[in-house]
C-alpha cells in the first residue's frame, strides 16, 4: 500500500483548518452511514487507500470490491460506519484516488488486453510523466501493466539530452562503468542508433517516435547483426489506444504511453450517507 503519511498529505492539503461546513452543522459525535459505489464499469483500484484514511479517521470499513477487481456501474464497492465528520472529511481525498487509479487501471487491462490478444509477449507500459507517482505507479500494477521506472534512481535511461552531451557509445560505456546492477536503456530515434546501441551494450532500446514501418526495420536490421536477442525492444512515443495493436504487431517486449497518467480519465465513483447511526 502506498504509505499512510503520503496519503495524509491530500488531507492536510484538502483540510488545513479542518472541514468548516461540517463544523458548522454537524453536531459533534453524530454517527453515519455511508457506501461507495462504482457509477461506471471498469476495474477498481485505490481501495487500499481509501481505506487506510478512513480507518486512520476511526471510520469503520468493510470492503466489498478489492483492488484489481473488476466492477459494474451501481456494484457498492466499500461501506463505511462512523463519526459523519469523519467520513466527510476523506470523503473526496479517498474518491480523488479511487477515481484517478481506478481510471489507470481500468484503461490499461483494456489496451493490456488489445495488445495480448494480438502479441501476448508485449508488455504494456507507463511513464514518468506523473507528479502522484505512487498512486499512478501501483494502478498500473493493479490493471497488469509495467510501471517503468518509478524514479531516476531505479535504473539508466539515456535520453536525446544526455546524447546532445555526450556521444551514444561513450555515454553507453560510462553507464556500464558506473554500475553492474543497473539497467541500461538508450532512446534512439534511427535505425542507425539502434544498432550502434545494441552494438555498444544497451540492455534495453528504446524506439521513439517511429513509426511502425521504420520500428519493423530497425528490428530487422538488429537481426541481420546478430543483435536482436541481445536487447530489449522498446517502443514509445506518438502510441494511441487508437494505433496500439499497429506497434503490438511487431516483434517489440514493451509499449510505453505516458498516456497512461498524462491523460487518462477519470474513473466515477461516489459516496453516499444512507442514514444515521
Amino acid at each position: 500500500m502506498v504509505p499512510l503519511e503520503y496519503l495524509l498529505r491530500f488531507i492536510e492539503e484538502d483540510a488545513p483548518f479542518g472541514d468548516v461546513t461540517s463544523e458548522a452543522i454537524i453536531p459533534a459525535g453524530t454517527g453515519a452511514r455511508a457506501v461507495i459505489i462504482a457509477k461506471q464499469d471498469g476495474v477498481v483500484a485505490g481501495v487500499e487507500e481509501a481505506k487506510a484514511l478512513f480507518e486512520h479517521f476511526g471510520v469503520r470499513v468493510e470492503v466489498r470490491k478489492r483492488d484489481g477487481e473488476e466492477v459494474r456501474e451501481g456494484d457498492t464497492i466499500v461501506e463505511l460506519e462512523g463519526d459523519a465528520r469523519s467520513i466527510l472529511l476523506v470523503e473526496r481525498t479517498a474518491l480523488n484516488i479511487m477515481g484517478r487509479m481506478s481510471g489507470i487501471a481500468t484503461e490499461v487491462k483494456k489496451l493490456a488486453g488489445k495488445v495480448k490478444a494480438v502479441n501476448p509477449k508485449v508488455r504494456v507500459a507507463g511513464t514518468r510523466k506523473s507528479l502522484l507517482k505512487p498512486l499512478d505507479k501501483k494502478a498500473i500494477l493493479i490493471g497488469g501493466g509495467e510501471p517503468h521506472r518509478f524514479s531516476l534512481s531505479d535504473a539508466i535511461l539515456i535520453k536525446d539530452n544526455h546524447l546532445a552531451l555526450v556521444p551514444l557509445e561513450e555515454a553507453i560505456r560510462r553507464a556500464r562503468a558506473f554500475s553492474v546492477y543497473k539497467v541500461v536503456e538508450v532512446e534512439v530515434e534511427s535505425l542507425e542508433d539502434a544498432v550502434k546501441a545494441a552494438k555498444a551494450g544497451a540492455d534495453v532500446v528504446m524506439l521513439d517516435n517511429m513509426s511502425p514501418e521504420e520500428i519493423a526495420g530497425t528490428i530487422e536490421a538488429l537481426r541481420r547483426e546478430g543483435l536482436r536477442d541481445r536487447v530489449k525492444i522498446e517502443v514509445s512515443g506518438g502510441i494511441t489506444p487508437e494505433n496500439i495493436v499497429e506497434y503490438a504487431k511487431l516483434d517489440v517486449d514493451v509499449i510505453s504511453l505516458g498516456y497512461l497518467t498524462h491523460s487518462v480519465k477519470n474513473f466515477d465513483v461516489s459516496l453516499e450517507i444512507t442514514g444515521k447511526l
